[in-house]
């Protein structure tokens, strides 16, 4: 099994809702910010003026509800890789236990010319280390 980007998040007391569990729209964030690994592959200052990445799709199937107090493991990895676009995978622990699955495409995007742009092969051997 190839590697996975790994990210940990500690719930923040302001993310829960009324039914006293984290809110679904705090999951979008805390995936986004797992992909940081990803978009250091593809620019690796992050430098906003360099950007060559845009998110096409997200999709989250919600498991079981999140609880504070307790952190949550992030696992990403890659399920395919394509001319110009990649698609991720997320899975979410708590306590050791699956709560949520997520997956997005992200498209290697050339904005002056406002169009998908190949993935060149020196970044395509780096993503090829976390495709399961």
């Amino acid at each position: 099994m190839n590697k996975t980007f790994e990210l940990i998040i500690e719930p923040r007391f302001c993310e829960l809702d009324g039914l006293g569990h984290i809110n679904n729209a705090s999951f979008l964030e805390w995936i986004e910010q797992a992909r940081i690994p990803l978009f250091r592959i593809f620019n690796p200052t992050l430098d906003l003026k360099k950007w060559n990445l845009i998110l096409a799709r997200n999709e989250i199937d919600y498991l079981f509800p999140v609880e504070f107090g307790s952190e949550v493991k992030i696992e990403t990895y890659f399920s395919k890789i394509g001319n110009s676009s990649i698609k991720m995978e997320h899975e979410l622990f708590q306590n050791g236990e699956i709560v949520a699955r997520a997956s997005g495409v992200i498209i290697h995007y050339d904005y002056d010319q406002k169009k998908s742009v190949p993935i060149n092969q020196q970044i395509r051997e780096q993503l090829k280390n976390y495709l399961q």
